[in-house]
């Protein structure tokens, strides 16, 4: 992909200008957004929701012509998952558009207050952030998790998805934005930024005073060419490098039920397990029941030179571990294994891989459950639960626009109160400083 230069066009035919145009239009609609009551903000999440149900012929059709032209291009089918919609994943993106209306607005949400010496009142309430930019690869799901999740929290959006998954993004925004319209509320709040290239990402970036905040969600390299390149101030979310250790006092039944899930519920999103270690003293009884279970669910294990026997005797799908498999974010049927001595030898192999996004233990011991949730730094730990739990949604907070591994104000599963920045309200009797 080429760059265009500053006022020129893209090899696509989008003009900086015409980019900073839809930027500005959002900076209007933020306006707009901020003086919204809760009642509008959810009667407008409300009818996007309805509307993505009734127009689901409409963006199904869109959709498959996405995933026929990714499987034309050769994408792994773990990524084609990731593109694909259908009517029960569309009934479940409109239901998460509903539990976000049900929650409680952030806006106005008093954080902190009280009264100072000299009489005044203080309080830190909630606002919107203003312009919220999202870079995203192929997953739809995204663009409506995103624009309902702003909308409630009083910001307006800006949708650069990837180009694989352009046609049923445009569909989802249309529908979406007449919805908008016919609730009185500016189909401004949410937009497309136009363009499939290279481009057009880079003028989002440059659009400094435009946009309040870019979230990049995608792969490493998606997040560290914005990270490293924008102008516009970074949320930054992470890939899933997710571990489950199995603990030497596990119940090997809870244990094989977690990991299976962990790994194969949906082995396409970022809080799938990547890697599993397990205590030596529990490698006999452990190993032959997890490795069955994973075979019967299709799962190729890259593992250690202390798995291949226990592999061997199950039968298992197997391939030795190489060092990219232990920091691999596979995508697919696929998951790397080590057997250790020791809780401290796990942490160690985890501080070493892990990117920081969900670590799960599985024991039946609470002092090795305390260490290692002491141990491990990451956004989310689990004890004795599928790393599958890491979402917005199952965190109950209706949706999710990215799960954050930084450690600014926003990590993990990043919901409504994420959105937020806050202000200082003073109110005074005509007091003045000394």
């Amino acid at each position: 992909m080429t760059s265009a230069e500053p006022g020129g066009s893209s090899a696509d035919g989008v003009d900086r200008d015409v980019v900073l145009a839809v930027a500005g239009r959002a900076r209007i609609a933020a306006r707009e957004l901020a003086t919204l009551t809760r009642a509008d903000k959810d009667a407008a999440i409300l009818s996007m929701a309805d509307a993505l149900v009734k127009n689901s012929a409409t963006i199904l059709e869109a959709n498959a012509a996405d995933i026929r032209r990714a499987r034309e291009a050769s994408t792994p089918e773990g990524l084609v998952d990731r593109l694909a919609l259908s009517a029960d994943r569309l009934d479940g993106i409109a239901a998460a558009l509903r539990q976000v209306a049900d929650l409680p607005d952030p806006v106005g949400e008093v954080v902190r207050g009280g009264t100072l010496p000299n009489g005044l009142s203080l309080t830190q309430v909630r606002v919107p952030l203003g312009v919220v930019g999202i870079i995203y690869e192929a997953r739809p799901n995204v663009t409506v998790d995103a624009a309902g999740l702003c909308l409630k929290s009083g910001n307006a959006v800006l949708l650069r998805g990837s180009s694989s998954a352009y046609a049923s993004n445009e569909a989802l925004v249309e529908v979406m934005r007449e919805a908008l319209e016919q609730n009185g509320v500016t189909p401004d709040a949410i937009q497309m930024v136009p363009g499939t290239t290279r481009s057009s990402v880079e003028y989002l970036m440059a659009a400094r005073g435009l946009v309040d905040v870019l979230i990049p969600r995608g792969g490493a390299g998606l997040i560290r060419s914005v990270v490293e390149g924008s102008a516009v101030p970074v949320i930054e979310t992470g890939i899933g490098n997710c571990h489950v250790f199995v603990d030497a006092s596990a119940d090997v039944e809870k244990a094989v039920r977690i990991l299976v899930n962990s790994k194969a519920q949906r082995p396409s999103v970022c809080n799938a397990a990547e890697t599993f270690l397990v205590h030596a003293s529990i490698a006999d009884r452990f190993l032959p029941a997890a490795l069955a279970a994973l075979t019967d669910a299709g799962v190729t294990v890259h593992g250690d030179a202390r798995i291949e026997p226990y592999a061997a005797r199950a039968g298992a799908l197997f391939e030795p571990v190489t060092d990219s498999d232990w920091s691999a974010e596979y995508y697919s049927l696929d998951i790397a294994a080590g057997v250790v001595d020791s809780l401290d030898d796990a942490l160690d192999h985890i501080r070493r891989y892990s990117s920081g996004h969900t670590e799960a233990i599985v024991t039946d011991s609470e002092s090795a459950s305390r260490r290692f949730v002491a141990g491990v730094d990451a956004a989310a730990v689990m004890v004795n639960a599928s790393t599958r739990f890491t979402d917005g949604g199952e965190f109950g907070f209706g949706a999710e626009i990215g799960i954050s591994t930084q450690k600014l104000h926003a990590r993990g599963p990043m919901g409504l109160p994420e959105l937020t920045s806050t202000t200082f309200v003073v109110v005074g009797d005509g007091q003045v400083r000394e």
